[in-house]
Formats: structure tokens, C-alpha cells, sequence
């Protein structure tokens, strides 16, 4: 896919979001894991709508396509660093509900963040996913 293309894609998928479409954009990742690399974008969109869907959509595709949603974590795990505290934590919180292991030490490090929001989401991810590997 064109980089226009893809930009597009996401932007038609976070007007989608912010409007209310959520069952729409489900269907659209099941049958497309390819979209799942556009998670990381979405979650950086300025409208809290488009955010809150993003947390919805992988809610329920953790639920729905288990298999699939770790594909999101590749784009979720940079955001960890990012400059903005409200990317941070809600790429924590992303990272959290994918619910992979191997992203552990990637949010213990961020129990440490300078934000103190950041630091509650990151310990609450961290909860989450060692209560889930018990």
C-alpha cells in the first residue's frame, strides 16, 4: 500500500471512529490484519473520540482475533517514548490490553515516567498482565 493510500485509510478509519463506527472498523480488522500496523497513528489522533475507539477496537479484538491483536504491538511499543505524556499512557494502555509478556519490561520502565498519569497506567498494565500470566 502507497503511502497515500495509507493515509487516507487512516483517515477514514479515524472519522469512522469519531463518528461512531466502531463495529464497522472491527470488521474491517478481521478481515484485513494489515490495519493493524495503523493502531499506533490512531492512537495519537488529536480527537479523544478517535482515541477512546482505538481503546474500544482492541478491547475487542483482544476478545474477538486474540491471534492477530499482537500485531499492533510492534506500532504501540515506540509510542512509549513519545514526547507527548497522553501517547505515553495510552500506548501503555494499548500495550497492556495486547496483553503479550514480552512488553513487561517496557512498561516497568515507564513506572518511572516524570508524568504521574503515566506512571498509574503503566503500574496498572503491569498489574494486568502479571495477574493474566499467573
Amino acid at each position: 500500500m502507497q503511502k497515500g493510500q495509507q493515509t487516507d485509510l487512516r483517515q477514514m478509519i479515524s472519522d469512522y471512529m469519531e463518528n461512531g463506527f466502531l463495529e464497522n472498523i472491527i470488521d474491517m480488522y478481521r478481515h484485513d490484519v494489515t490495519l493493524y500496523r495503523l493502531i499506533g497513528e490512531l492512537i495519537q489522533d488529536e480527537r479523544v473520540r478517535v482515541r477512546l475507539g482505538v481503546t474500544a477496537l482492541v478491547e475487542e479484538l483482544k476478545k474477538i482475533d486474540p491471534d492477530h491483536v499482537i500485531l499492533a504491538q510492534e506500532h504501540l511499543l515506540p509510542l512509549l517514548h513519545h514526547a507527548d505524556a497522553v501517547v505515553r499512557g495510552d500506548a501503555a494502555n494499548l500495550v497492556g490490553i495486547v496483553g503479550d509478556n514480552t512488553s513487561l519490561h517496557h512498561l516497568k520502565a515507564l513506572m518511572e515516567d516524570e508524568n504521574g498519569n503515566v506512571r498509574i497506567i503503566a503500574h496498572e498494565a503491569v498489574q494486568q498482565l502479571e495477574s493474566d500470566s499467573a
